[in-house]
């Protein structure tokens, strides 16, 4: 399960949940077993144990101590014009700060795979086969304004993500059914038995207020769930829009009162009282702004500037400290994604001789520091990606669809084309051009075009930030030596997603975040139903049957072993598909602060950094660096 309310609304891609049930003790289904009466539980784990008990006082990562009070000023890349979470994925640009307005029914623990504990809910209820959930509701639940968080408000949540957001309408198509079933009891049922993680995803359910978006704004005006607004949203959780520059800024303040702030998986979070997050056109500028001490946190994820952009005097003084931390929690495929919707993108042995042209260890040693490695599957990073041949349980899984994959999957274990010396170049251009006239091409006058009609082979690289052109600019060459006439063109973020929409584009570099435990997402990654999906994530356009029947062979997987061997025989199918050309990763996540802050001793295993949400702000320390510029 990887949409978790956070990666939706910040990309990339930090770690993605996917739990379902199945961890708690087997008295517990015992007794469900025996008895009509439902078994309430106080989380819920895919495959797995659940660590913390009902009566935890904390997470174990977290400091309880922490105080409360400062500000954290961090970067966003783009613009906003939206706080409405319900259409972010076909209107508008969403301010990614609205995600700590509203509330889950379920969080996730960060130092365990998979597995969430209440919040809005304070228990949930299955049966044994997995055909419905009931989550029950706390009753000291409160939005902003003082009204209780109903089960009506759940209801109205999901039909409205339904309706409106491709993405969730996709992720949560299976639930068909939400119903009032107690006071503070909603029971969710589902199209099938049997799938484990149908619980989870609906704890990841973010709720929204009914009675607000029914209601009228201050200007006497009816709201339209369907439409985006600015208007500052009411929310439940621990912060609340404070102000905000349309485009350019928003400041979220902490409701010092909020309902939730001494449960046990609250305690040790949410600990300043401000959060602020500047939004920059480019990363360029926004580096600038970091330099200047007008932002406090930042990410880098360029290798050149984690090289060369950071020597200057903070730094050296140590009021800047540089700091990588281990990713575990996620795996991903990012890569240069072609729109198979476009008829020259069809035949895979075309995807393939592009990959090619892409000489990946010299764009590593020149622009990279060589810094990275290249990515070799669609779960690059955890114990799900593929190697070698397929064997045992994964092998019976990809025999069922052998007649629908290339013959290579059973044959021949993947590899990216290795460049790096001119050697190495020629041979690979001759066989992707060998390939390209396989397909039907051949180069006349020095140009690549279509044996039968003679129409030149032409590609756009489509980009919104100004800092990737030099990677489009580096594969152009590669690609014009086979003959391709090749554009490279940046737009604005807005222009981006609008033609991301509409699938008008060639190829864009795309990439998918991917959680320890994969599941009911890879529908709307790589299904056919996603395809023609306005605002999907199946952004190539895969329309492919053997893959959906190992997207539903990994849902419904029975354990650990059978989810990990289907996801590695969807891995194979993906990879010998070359549907991207898959480019690059790094296991750490970079990031560069002025030393404000505090934190845990330890961090949690799959947390990252877990900035801000676990850190504070430390006042001695920041007056040892002086005060903000």
């Amino acid at each position: 399960m990887a949409i978790s309310r956070r990666h939706l609304l910040q990309s990339a891609a930090l770690a993605a949940i996917a739990p379902s049930l199945g961890g708690v003790a087997s008295v517990e289904a015992l007794a469900q077993s025996a008895t009509t009466a439902p078994v309430w539980r106080h989380a819920l784990s895919l495959f797995g144990d659940i660590k913390y008990p009902a009566d935890f006082k904390r997470f174990d990562y977290v400091n309880p101590d922490a105080p409360k009070g400062g500000i954290a000023r961090q970067i966003l890349i783009g613009t906003f014009d939206n706080f409405n979470l319900a259409v972010a994925g076909v209107k508008g640009s969403l301010a990614s700060a609205v995600g700590l307005v509203h509330e889950p029914l379920m969080t996730s623990s960060l130092d365990e795979v998979s597995t969430e504990y209440g919040a809005l809910a304070e228990a949930v209820s299955h049966p044994e086969d997995f055909s419905s959930v009931t989550y029950r509701l706390r009753a000291e639940a409160k939005w902003h304004d003082g009204k209780p968080v109903t089960a009506d408000d759940v209801i109205f949540s999901l039909d409205s993500f339904k309706k409106h957001h491709p993405q969730y309408s996709a992720y949560y198509r299976s639930v068909i059914k939400a119903e009032k079933s107690g006071d503070r009891e909603i029971k969710f049922t589902f199209d099938a038995p049997g799938n484990r993680e149908l619980p989870l995803i609906v704890g990841q359910l973010t709720i929204l207020p009914k009675h607000w978006w029914e209601g009228t704004d201050s200007e006497g005006r009816k709201r339209d769930i369907s439409a985006t607004t600015l208007e500052k949203p009411l929310g439940s959780g621990p912060y609340r829009i404070k102000e905000f520059v349309a485009g350019r800024s928003v400041a979220l303040e902490r409701v010092k009162d909020h309902w939730g702030r001494d449960l046990s998986a609250n305690i040790g979070r949410n600990n300043f009282d401000e959060l602020r997050y500047e939004y920059f056109r480019d990363s360029i500028v926004a580096l600038e702004a970091f330099k200047g001490d007008q932002v406090d946190w930042r990410t880098e994820n360029s290798a050149k500037n984690w090289a060369t952009a950071y020597d200057f005097p903070a730094v050296a003084d140590k009021r800047v400290l540089l700091e990588e931390f281990p990713n575990r929690s996620s795996g991903i495929m990012q890569g240069f994604a072609m729109n198979l919707r476009r008829d020259k993108f069809k035949d895979p042995r075309v995807r393939r001789a592009l990959n090619f042209a892409f000489d990946f260890e010299e764009m590593n040693r020149q622009i990279f520091f060589g810094q990275y490695k290249r990515i070799s599957s669609y779960f690059d990073g955890t114990d799900l990606a593929s190697s070698g041949l397929p064997q045992g349980r994964e092998l019976e899984i990809l025999e069922a669809v052998r007649s629908q994959v290339p013959a290579e999957v059973f044959t021949t274990a993947y590899s990216n084309p290795v460049g790096g010396s001119p050697e190495a170049v020629r041979g690979n251009l001759r066989e992707g051009l060998r390939l390209l006239k396989e397909a039907g091409y051949e180069v006349r006058d020095r140009k690549l075009v279509d044996s039968k009609s003679g129409a030149p082979f032409t590609i756009e690289l489509l980009g919104a930030d100004p800092s990737f052109e030099r990677v489009m600019l580096f594969f152009k060459p590669s690609l014009e030596r086979l003959g391709i006439d090749v554009s490279v063109r940046t737009i604005d973020p807005a222009q981006y997603e609008n033609r991301l929409r509409t699938w008008d584009f060639d190829i864009v570099v795309s990439s998918w975040g991917q959680s320890l435990s994969p599941g009911n997402e890879q529908r709307e990654y790589w299904s056919t139903q996603a395809a023609d999906m306005a605002g999907s994530r199946n952004i190539t356009g895969i329309k492919n049957p053997a893959i959906d029947r190992l997207i539903e062979r990994l849902i419904f997987a029975g354990d650990r072993d059978d989810l990990v061997a289907a996801t590695k025989a969807l891995d194979r199918v993906l990879l010998w598909n070359h549907y991207v050309v898959p480019q690059w990763t790094y296991n750490k996540v970079r990031t560069a602060r002025w030393d404000r802050f505090g934190r845990p001793a330890e961090l949690p295993k799959y947390g990252q950094s877990a900035f801000p949400a676990i850190w504070w702000y430390d006042a001695d320390k920041a007056a040892r660096i002086g005060k903000r510029s």
